[in-house]
């Protein structure tokens, strides 16, 4: 068995590489590792729509409970709700079972720790390693977890555990953390027929907004089928048509958050973090000055916040490197290009209904429309080459290469960047590089693409 754990969680088309028989075992070796010594714990379990959620929830309900864990069904919600339901009710772990922004017969399992964080490298091997060797804790009799109602077992669920509440006590947190009232403007919203169908277009209308809601009405087999955040084309159209002030589109688990603005231009990860960045700075919330990005955003983002007075600090690609980092540092603001946004002082994941929320607040408190705020930033031409090699680890790390690439760094001064990385999941390097002067661009990237293929 190769590594379980990727960038977010296990993922694999659903009742083959990821079997009911597998999430119930990644289930109770995660209740074992993260039980925090407690006799009786309790799991926070939610769900995309997709269809196979229903039989792999079940499955990961069987593994927590056969390791002793109370659990604890959200239903249907965001995966940023499921996280902050494990932070607001205390509880030892949660469990999201997603495939984020993939196709329908994809599905996944994320899971955090207490307080609703993401888990590092360490606690995802442990898991891994009672996997493989299925050395679980098996108790029995009352030992046993129970599955926990709305009523409760033994008097230990409050009313804030009640099937309703589960939403309301989500909107609520978020139109709190809006901390503006957004009426006067309407916003079209994309919901990508996922878990963001209800909260959402709740949670912007309890702020305040106008809300016309598509894809909104998930019937298990069409999450992220031609819409939401990976298929702008329907909220471009639909924005312009209902004379709309903008448009925000999530994918199927909600986490993330792209924008399209009132004649319809989309409003990409990077100008919508640039206008946070500056939102967050002006009011003395941006500790630090800093921003947190990956390596991928546009070098045009770094170049606006430096003008700013603010410094984007870079991180590997994945959002789980994003959230380290910001942790480390006490930042209070990071994200990506995708429309990760992650604010630490609300959530400990990204969350896209809470960034489409502060996105309409800069909005509201500026008196600018969407398109006149993106303009603070200039995408850099970009130029992205694949090339396919034998080992990429060893051509990265080959003297020419590196040589090649300081070479263009040199030529490239304060102009431009060069980024050379290896594929995560196949045999190919990635050479990017970014110019004021894109025929610069793509004959340096051309020109670092042959180096590399000659290795």
């Amino acid at each position: 068995m190769g590594r379980l754990f990727g960038t977010d969680g296990v993922r694999g088309l659903a009742n083959e590489s990821l079997s009911p028989e597998l999430a119930l075992q990644i289930s109770a070796a995660a209740a074992q590792v993260l039980g925090r010594g407690r006799a009786r714990g309790v799991a926070v379990v939610g769900r995309d729509p997709r269809a196979s959620g229903e039989m792999l929830e079940a499955a990961v309900t069987a593994g927590l409970t056969a390791a002793g864990m109370d659990v604890l069904s959200v239903g249907v919600l965001p995966t940023p709700a499921v996280a902050y339901l494990t932070a607001a009710y205390d509880a030892c772990l949660g469990v999201m079972i997603s495939a984020s922004h993939n196709a329908m017969p994809d599905n996944g399992i994320k899971i955090f720790a207490a307080g609703g964080h993401k888990l590092d490298d360490g606690v995802e091997d442990r898991i891994e390693e009672l996997v493989r060797t299925k050395s679980f804790v098996r108790p029995t009799g009352a030992g046993i977890g129970r599955v926990l109602g709305v009523s409760g077992v033994d008097g230990r669920v409050d009313e804030h555990y009640d099937h309703a509440g589960r939403h309301e006590r989500y909107v609520a947190h978020l139109v709190e953390a809006t901390g503006r009232d957004l009426s006067g403007i309407t916003v079209v919203v994309d919901c990508a027929h996922g878990a963001a169908s209800d909260v959402g277009p709740a949670a912007y209308r309890a702020a305040g907004a106008r809300v016309i809601a598509i894809n909104a009405e998930p019937n298990g087999l069409n999450i992220n089928e031609g819409c939401g955040s990976t298929h702008l084309e329907q909220i471009q159209a639909a924005v312009v048509e209902h004379g709309a002030d903008l448009g925000l589109a999530h994918d199927g688990d909600a986490d993330r958050c792209l924008a399209v603005d009132a004649s319809g231009q989309v409003v990409g990860g990077d100008p919508i973090m640039a206008i946070l960045a500056l939102a967050m700075h002006e009011a003395g919330e941006l500790v630090d000055d800093t921003l947190v990005a990956t390596v991928m955003s546009n070098l045009g983002l770094h170049i606006a916040l430096r003008d700013a007075g603010i410094t984007v600090r870079t991180t590997a690609v994945g959002d789980r490197y994003i959230l380290e980092e910001l942790r480390r540092g006490g930042f209070a603001l990071g994200g990506e290009q995708s429309g990760h946004v992650v604010f630490p002082r609300f959530g400990t994941t990204g969350d896209g209904v809470l960034t489409g929320l502060k996105v309409m607040a800069r909005m509201a408190e500026t008196g600018r429309s969407l398109a006149d705020l993106a303009g603070v930033m200039t995408n850099v031409p970009q130029v992205l080459v694949n090339v396919q090699v034998a080992d990429k680890a060893a051509v990265a790390a080959a003297p020419e290469v590196r040589e090649a690439v300081a070479e263009a760094e040199r030529l490239l001064g304060d102009d431009g960047r060069v980024l050379l990385r290896p594929s995560g999941t196949e045999q190919l390097i990635r050479v990017m590089v970014e110019a004021t002067d894109a025929h610069r661009a793509k004959q340096l990237a051309d020109d670092l693409a042959k180096t590399v293929a000659a290795v």
